[in-house]
């Protein structure tokens, strides 16, 4: 059941609006209108709210909902940044692919920028079946306003069934920008997409409650149905060389105020940024270390073995590596072919963002360490000891 307001009733006369306990109803223009602050209390349908009884409670379905037959195609946005494709983007691109294969539609990519129609034929290899390309000066760098109208007013016009964002800086703000422009739902940080056999509606599948359980949630009345997923989570299609597509170029305009926020520079880290959505090889430390020195040995067998330094959120909040490292639900999503993890317990939050990994080694002094239950190989010690005899291996 929901609470709706009568239009035709209303006569503005503000009675309703200080006796409303959740304070759920304000003044627009000359009509009530009721927030999302309302909790379905239902004292507003008393007499005394309103004596010209515009208010009512109805059937949820009467107020909400769209016509879901219109919307068709699963949409990629294809997040580039300096004439370079995400690659979040192209593992996207292959679960839409999936997706679609499922409901019967085409995948198709959505790419903003300026002159970087170059970019389009990669897209076609790695599965778009249809791109929609938008170029304009203030799409050369991403801005939330001028990157929320194209796309808002794209999926006003051609009404895609599904949207995918990478859970990136961009995306995360990108996302939820063009949901309340649809309004519609959209489900942060998916893990898992399927689609139900029964209505052909997204099921998406996000870590709840600190990652202690898997929710899924559906966007039964609303379109398009949108998701953010995270880097690392799934897997590219395989490139097909020389793959074509169609190619839709989207009217780019902008008036004056449409663009609030000017970016006047873009600053780079001046620190080492570490890339660990694309390594193959990542050795992790956590609490085990003790301190930060430890991280000079975790580093030695990291060159070792060609990869790169990843951490736990423990090590991170003691101070003793930079954020960038982090891998985990609070940090970053990684699927590398062989995971190091050294002195690192294996809490949920953790976990969850390295157990997809191809294989997984574990040092711990505690045998029982959660991290080996998902480990492929375990080795039970000190880690000061075991790590240089490792090396020693090695050599």
């Amino acid at each position: 059941m929901a609470i709706r307001i009568i239009s035709e009733k209303c006569k503005g006369c503000e009675k309703c609006i200080p006796l409303c306990p959740q304070g759920a109803l304000y003044m627009e223009g000359k009509l009530a209108m009721l927030g999302p602050e309302c909790n379905m209390c239902n004292q507003c349908l008393e007499p005394k709210f309103c004596p010209f009884k515009a208010i009512e409670k109805v059937e949820e379905e009467e107020v909400l909902g769209v016509d879901v037959s219109l919307y068709k195609d699963v949409w990629v946005f294809a997040e580039q940044r300096d004439g370079k494709l995400m690659n979040v983007s192209l593992e996207l691109l292959g679960e839409g692919k999936k997706l679609a294969a499922e409901i019967g539609c085409r995948v198709c990519a959505i790419l903003c920028g300026e002159n970087v129609e170059g970019l389009i034929p990669e897209l076609y290899e790695y599965g778009a079946d249809v791109v929609y390309y938008a170029s304009a000066p203030e799409l050369k760098t991403y801005n939330p306003d001028s990157y929320t109208k194209v796309l808002n007013e794209a999926v006003q016009k051609y009404k895609p069934d599904i949207v995918l964002f990478g859970a990136t800086h961009i995306g995360r703000d990108l996302g939820p920008c063009v949901a309340v422009k649809a309004e519609t739902g959209l489900t942060a940080d998916c893990t898992q997409l399927d689609i139900d056999p029964a209505d052909k509606k997204l099921m998406q599948t996000r870590p709840a409650f600190g990652g202690n359980l898997m929710a899924t949630i559906v966007c039964p009345k609303h379109r398009p149905q949108m998701s953010t997923v995270r880097p690392g989570v799934m897997s590219k299609l395989e490139r097909q060389a020389h793959k074509t597509g169609e190619r839709i170029d989207l009217e780019v305009s902008f008036a004056p105020g449409d663009i609030r926020m000017e970016v006047l520079e873009i600053v780079k880290a001046v620190k080492e940024i570490v890339s660990l959505t694309d390594a193959e090889v990542i050795v992790s430390g956590g609490a085990g270390l003790g301190n930060a020195e430890g991280f000079e040995l975790i580093k030695k067998l990291a060159d070792k073995l060609g990869g790169v330094v990843g951490a736990s959120r423990a090590a991170v909040d003691a101070g003793w590596i930079d954020h960038s490292h982090q891998v985990g639900q609070t940090g970053t999503t990684v699927k590398p072919k062989l995971y190091v993890a050294c002195g690192i317990s294996g809490a949920i939050q953790h976990l969850a963002g390295m157990q997809s990994s191809d294989y997984i080694v574990a040092i711990n002094k505690s045998e029982t360490a959660p991290i080996f239950e998902v480990a492929d190989y375990g080795l039970v010690g000190d880690l000061y000891k075991v790590i240089p005899a490792f090396m020693d291996a090695l050599n």
